[in-house]
């Protein structure tokens, strides 16, 4: 009899999991809360435009992720450079380029560091001192993860406009934190393994498609050809431990509640199962499993704590941004999407009409914003960067937030980030913000619920009706 598995949760970390064990043998029911899959990395219906709850890339050395594009079927929907090349823009200022040599790392963007306007020169030669100094870093030491990653650039030269115009435009987008209160660590993490080491390793990638094509559609699609058994608007209530195994207690909406597709009746049901993989967000993980779980002190959930992203979504009527991506300096844009395309919205508004999405991370001070202030404070921004804005017309003009896109990326944070088994026999964490060695991005998602499945399924036997 193959084991029986039971994940909870249905983003990227479930989904991986899901797959993973499925391929294994085991028997799996995947329930997710939500109607679609994705998480955070989603989609959702906007009218007739499908909207990306948040603006995702991929790097070539995010090699999970594009593994689990091809587990889907789906690796050609993703657009990958040839050679790292991001356009930098900023008011009043021609675009400047972050684009890779053939030369080896850390070499390989040398030669755009020391054209790149946005600095002065002493800073360019400054810089590339400091990322030297930043290869030798060693992530996985705890004092490196207890500091703070702008002490550290301080201390090696970098005065605050090369932060504002280098580090953290790179940081802020990886970490969703900025330099001054981002671990060491992480950062140490993000750039070695991004630009440090392996010329190729930064080249980005992007969705050609609404991300709910990927990580909806088509991972639905390889769940059930893999047999999993997904359950999505069912949410777990409550696990315990019985003789025969884990009973896992389910609020499934009932099918007048439930979207089209959503499989399983009505009202509570109760699951037995022999392995748990839990892939929630830590509170929630905190809240469902039982006592015991974690070997950390009450209160770690609360102490690791939440970051914001938010993104404006702007539909101009012609084209404004003549990229299919670009970053942005001495501005509150951060950086900025052409996804006019993915969306649909040729088929929506005028064939000349563009949709440019801002992607705002570490956004405390926006998260909570109206909607007339963001649009008071945001359109003179893309008009300052993108210079056809000021002159193009607004047909349409909204926001999207998360308030807890991914945990905080503060110093310190890595002693509460738990690894993929838990004290309790048979269950499993995943999710970014486990022990994964990345910051939240979807790699480490997809790499934590490969973690999780692993050790899910390191034992065979059943003890006393519970995974040994």
């Amino acid at each position: 009899m193959s084991v029986r598995v039971g994940v909870i949760g249905g983003g990227l970390a479930g989904v991986a999991a899901a797959l993973r064990c499925a391929d294994a043998g085991a028997h799996v029911t995947l329930w997710e809360s939500r109607a679609r899959l994705g998480g955070v990395a989603g989609s959702f219906r906007r009218g007739e435009l499908d909207v990306d709850t948040g603006q995702h890339v991929v790097l070539r050395c995010c090699t999970s992720y594009l593994a689990f594009l091809d587990r889907l079927g789906v690796r050609d929907q993703v657009a990958l450079q040839d050679r790292l090349d991001i356009p930098v823009l900023a008011p009043g200022a021609r675009p400047s380029r972050l684009r890779r040599t053939g030369l080896p790392a850390p070499f390989h963007l040398g030669a755009a560091l020391l054209r790149y306007a946005p600095m002065p020169l002493a800073d360019r030669l400054r810089v590339l001192r400091a990322a030297l100094a930043l290869g030798r870093v060693d992530p996985a030491d705890p004092a490196v993860d207890g500091r703070a990653f702008g002490d550290w650039l301080a201390a090696h030269g970098q005065s605050p406009r090369a932060v504002a115009t280098l580090w953290d435009l790179v940081g802020i987008a990886t970490l969703n934190a900025r330099a001054e209160k981002a671990s060491l660590a992480l950062a140490a993490t993000v750039f070695q393994l991004g630009l440090l080491t392996d010329a190729a390793a930064g080249d980005v990638g992007w969705a050609r498609v609404p991300l709910g094509r990927l990580h909806d559609d088509a991972a639905r699609a390889a769940l059930a050809t893999a047999g999993v058994d997904v359950r999505t608007r069912a949410k777990v209530r409550a696990l315990t431990a019985g003789p025969d195994g884990w009973r896992v207690a389910v609020t499934q909406k009932t099918h007048a509640q439930a979207g089209p597709g959503d499989p399983g009746p009505g009202g509570e049901e109760e699951y037995v199962v022999d392995r748990i993989v839990s892939a929630v967000p830590p509170t929630v993980a905190t809240r469902l499993l039982p006592e015991g779980a974690f070997d950390l002190a009450a209160g770690w959930a609360e102490r690791l704590g939440s970051s914001p992203i938010v993104d404006v979504h702007v539909v101009y009527d012609r084209r404004v941004l003549h990229h299919d991506f670009a970053a942005a300096v001495d501005s509150p844009v951060q950086w900025v999407f052409d996804r006019t395309d993915s969306s649909g919205a040729r088929h929506v508004h005028p064939p000349d009409a563009q949709y440019v999405a801002v992607s705002l991370s570490a956004a405390d001070d926006l998260v909570g914003m109206p909607l007339a202030a963001l649009r008071e404070l945001m359109l003179p921004a893309l008009a300052a960067v993108l210079p056809d804005a000021a002159s193009a017309h607004v047909l349409d003009f909204f926001v999207t937030r998360e308030p807890h896109a991914t945990f905080r990326a503060a110093p310190g944070q890595a002693a509460l980030r738990p690894g993929p088994v838990t004290a309790l026999p048979g269950v499993t964490l995943a999710g970014a913000w486990t022990a994964t060695g990345w910051p939240a991005t979807m790699e480490g998602a997809v790499r934590s619920g490969e973690a999780a499945a692993a050790a899910a399924l390191a034992h065979t036997s059943v003890t006393a009706g519970v995974a040994a």
